[in-house]
C-alpha cells in the first residue's frame, strides 16, 4: 500500500524474549503454566465471591471486577505470545497489533482507576465504618466500576487511533513481546515527540491521579489507625487493608517507572520484563494476594472445601 511515497506496512514481526529454540521451549511451557494458573486463580476467586453471601459487599464487587481484567489483561498478550515462541514466523498483522494494543492499554488503564476506586472504599470501611453501608451502597459501586471501564476504554482507544496513523513506513520488526505503545511509536519514520507528550499527559491524568488517590487515602487510612488504642483494633484495620496494599505497590511501581518519561524509559529489555511483570506474573499473583493476606477469603475457601468434602463422602457412601 502506497501512500505518499511511504510504504505502509501490513504485519509486524515480534522479536520476543529470545530467538534460541530451547529457551523458547521453556518459556512456552512455564508462561503456559503461569498463564492456566492466573485463569484458574481469578476464575475460582470469582467464583467464591459469586457462592459465599457473606462477600457480596462493595469490596468483593470490585475485586471481582480487578479479576476479569487480570484474566483479561493476561489473555490479550499470552496466547499470542505462547503462538510466537513455537512459531517460525512471528508476524501478527497489523489489525490484530492496533486490537492488541487497544485491549492490554485499555485494560491497564481499568486496573489502575480500579485500585484507586477500592483504596477509597478501604478509607470508607476504616475511617467511617459506622456510614460504611450507606456511602457505599450499590448504586455508587456500579457508578465507580462504570466510570473505571468507561476511562480505560476510551484512553487507549484515543492512543490507539493517534499510534496506527503514524506512518511505519517498511519498520516492521517490534522489538518487544507484544504491541506495547511505545515500542510501535518508535517504528514511525516521522517525529514523534507529539506522541510522547500525550502520553505523558494521559499517563500523568490516569496513572498519577488515580495514585494520588491512592496515596491520599492510605495517609488518612494510616493516620486513624494509628489514633487507634487497642493494638488488636490496629491489626484487624491493618489487614482490613494489606491485600489491596500490596497490589497497589506492585502495579503502580513499574508503571510509573515505565510510562512517566517514555524520552528517557528503561531498556528495552527492560520494556520486555516490565511487559511480562504486567502480562503473566501480576494477573497470578493478585488472587494469590488476595486468598493469603485476607481471612475473610481464606474462611470462606475452608467452608467451600468443607462442603465439597462433605459432599464427596455422601456421594462415595
Amino acid at each position: 500500500m502506497e501512500t505518499d511515497n511511504q510504504t505502509w506496512v501490513r504485519e509486524f514481526i515480534l522479536l520476543g524474549l529470545s530467538s534460541h529454540w530451547c529457551t523458547q521451549v521453556f518459556l512456552f511451557v512455564l508462561f503456559l503454566v503461569m498463564y492456566l494458573v492466573t485463569v484458574l486463580g481469578n476464575f475460582l476467586i470469582v467464583l467464591l465471591i459469586r457462592l459465599d453471601s457473606r462477600l457480596h459487599t462493595p469490596m468483593y464487587f470490585f475485586l471481582t471486577n480487578l479479576s476479569l481484567v487480570d484474566v483479561s489483561y493476561a489473555t490479550s498478550i499470552i496466547p499470542q505470545m505462547l503462538v510466537h515462541l513455537l512459531a517460525e514466523h512471528k508476524g501478527i498483522p497489523f489489525v490484530s497489533c492496533a486490537a492488541q494494543l487497544f485491549f492490554s492499554l485499555g485494560l491497564g488503564g481499568i486496573e489502575f482507576a480500579l485500585l484507586a476506586v477500592m483504596a477509597y472504599d478501604r478509607y470508607v470501611a476504616v475511617c467511617d465504618p459506622l456510614r460504611y453501608s450507606v456511602i457505599m451502597h450499590g448504586g455508587l459501586c456500579a457508578k465507580l466500576a462504570t466510570t473505571s471501564w468507561v476511562s480505560g476504554s476510551v484512553n487507549s482507544l484515543i492512543h490507539t487511533a493517534i499510534t496506527f496513523q503514524l506512518p511505519m513506513c517498511t519498520n516492521k520488526y517490534i522489538d518487544h513481546i507484544s504491541c506495547e505503545i511505545l515500542a510501535v511509536v518508535r517504528l514511525a519514520c516521522v517525529d514523534t515527540s507529539s506522541n510522547e507528550i500525550i502520553i505523558m499527559v494521559s499517563s500523568i491524568v490516569l496513572l498519577m491521579t488515580p495514585f494520588c488517590l491512592v496515596l491520599l487515602s492510605y495517609i488518612q487510612i494510616i493516620s486513624t489507625i494509628l489514633k487507634i488504642q487497642s493494638t488488636e483494633g490496629r491489626k484487624k484495620a491493618f489487614h482490613t487493608c494489606a491485600s489491596h496494599l500490596t497490589v497497589v505497590v506492585l502495579c503502580y511501581g513499574m508503571a510509573i517507572f515505565t510510562y512517566i518519561q517514555p524520552r528517557f524509559s528503561p531498556s528495552v529489555l527492560q520494556e520486555k520484563l516490565i511487559s511480562l511483570f504486567y502480562a503473566v506474573l501480576t494477573p497470578m499473583l493478585n488472587p494469590m494476594i488476595y486468598s493469603v493476606r485476607n481471612k475473610e477469603v481464606k474462611g470462606s475457601w475452608q467452608k467451600l472445601l468443607r462442603r465439597f468434602s462433605g459432599l464427596t463422602s455422601k456421594l462415595a457412601t
